[in-house]
């Protein structure tokens, strides 16, 4: 046997398949099927990108499944080809509810089978339930559950973040609990969240999975692809027009409901009084589905040229380097990568306190009314445009506070934040959660043969 073949499946699956299979038939190795909803610009596109692209051969085989990018939000596939991964596209696997969701469980399913991973590991919630679901009926879907012998297959979710609040009524979030916990009963070995503080929501205030299932893994960034390039600073100001005495205020991210971005604009109108001769200026870099609804509002409200709409932007390294600082407003977060980006920048950040935003600013220093000053930033307490108008002010004005932010953020953000550490917390989950397992050389017969 000198070869794999692939009959059963499609061309893009094959060639994804491929890099599975061992030109060395005694190489003993685990197969990691990685499974996300879409490729979209954010976090999580970017970190299931790498942990494939990172955990490789002799000791792992990583294989990337994804679904499809609805309209209205940006692909990111080309992402996965700068980086030589090539996922398995399932059109069908989706971020929205879908009857084509038990067409994606089908396919998800056959997938398994083939590849016949050792880990599944799922990311965001909707990949969550199909692979989960999935792997519950590959794991015990065979003969030797007669005799008490399901297939040895480990499952793990990440957590970037949750839906158990601000996304879906009283209604739906019930019902997406009540999944969940279901899931972390049934079909997961391991949950995984990006911060202490997700830890403590999931788990301590939802009672989603048991307090052993969990592990905190922070969220990873290729610092190295952070550096500006010569001049970036001036380019940007001078492309959007923004004079180096203006204090420019720069959002990173997509243009959705949970990123309360209305909370933005209200605050840069309220920018406006006589600030002792400070001009705030904000550059809103990013798309989404509601971009020409905020460009309406941001013009109605009297915004003017105050508001900057780039659209998404591939230079975020040019994009900081011209920032003085990042803000967020976010409804909702798991651990932002906006945010990490900027303070690996030397950015400082102001953001509302939901979510992990909590671990990354760090312990209070001082208390303000509705905000609060932290060792890595600047968190809002009351989601208000005033109060978030006055913590911008309060940063703009305050160059000192700025210079602490800015040393503590990048400090701690290269301390632990790099794409090599989070690739070795992966790794060391995945030989703990395998310790009892059989190993055995994999041979080619893997796949279908001739």
């Amino acid at each position: 046997m000198d070869r794999c073949h692939f009959p059963a499946l499609e061309p893009r699956e094959a060639a994804a398949f491929r890099i599975g299979c061992r030109s060395l038939p005694d190489l003993a190795y685990m197969r990691i099927v990685r499974i996300i909803a879409r490729l979209n610009v954010g976090g999580p596109a970017r970190h299931v990108v790498w942990l494939t692209r990172g955990l490789k051969p002799p000791e792992f085989d990583s294989i990337l499944v994804a679904g499809s990018v609805p309209p209205g939000e940006e692909d990111m596939s080309y992402f996965a080809a700068e980086c030589g991964v090539e996922p398995i596209y399932i059109e069908e696997l989706s971020r929205e509810l879908s009857p084509k969701d038990l067409i994606s469980l089908v396919r998800v399913t056959r997938l398994l089978f083939r590849l016949r991973p050792d880990i599944i590991h799922t990311h965001t919630a909707k990949a969550g339930t199909i692979g989960r679901l999935a792997g519950l009926i590959y794991k015990w879907a065979g003969a030797g559950t007669l005799v008490g012998r399901p297939r040895q297959v480990r499952i793990v979710h990440t957590f970037h973040g949750h839906v158990f609040h601000s996304y879906y009524g009283r209604v739906g979030t019930a019902i997406f609990l009540f999944i969940e916990r279901l899931l972390a009963r049934l079909s997961t070995d391991k949950i995984v969240t990006i911060s202490e503080q997700q830890r403590r929501e999931i788990n301590g205030s939802f009672r989603v999975g048991r307090p052993e299932q969990f592990a905190v893994i922070p969220l990873g960034v290729d610092l190295e692809a952070l550096a500006p390039p010569d001049g970036a600073r001036d380019a940007i100001r001078q492309e959007f027009g923004i004079d180096d005495r203006e204090f420019l205020v720069t959002y990173l991210g997509r243009l959705t409901e949970i990123k309360d971005i209305p909370l933005l604009l209200k605050a840069a109108a309220a920018c406006r009084d006589d600030l002792d001769g400070l001009r705030l200026r904000f550059l809103i870099a990013g798309d989404g589905h509601l971009r020409s609804e905020l460009e309406k509002m941001s013009a109605a409200i009297g915004n003017g040229d105050s508001v900057i709409f780039a659209g998404n932007r591939s230079d975020v390294a040019s994009i900081l380097a011209a920032s003085d600082a990042v803000a967020l407003c976010s409804k909702n977060e798991g651990t932002p990568l906006s945010l990490i980006e900027a303070m690996a920048s030397g950015v400082p950040v102001i953001s509302t306190a939901v979510g992990g935003v909590i671990d990354l600013l760090g312990a209070t220093t001082e208390t303000h009314p509705g905000f609060r000053l932290c060792e890595r930033g600047v968190a809002v307490d009351e989601r208000t445009s005033e109060i978030f108008r006055n913590g911008l002010i309060y940063i703009a004005k305050n160059e000192r506070l700025r210079r602490a932010l800015i040393k503590n953020g990048f400090a701690f953000v290269r301390a632990g934040y790099s794409r090599s550490r989070l690739a070795d917390d992966l790794r060391s989950l995945y030989r703990s959660i395998t310790s009892d397992r059989v190993s055995k050389p994999r041979p080619l017969t893997d796949a279908p043969t001739e």
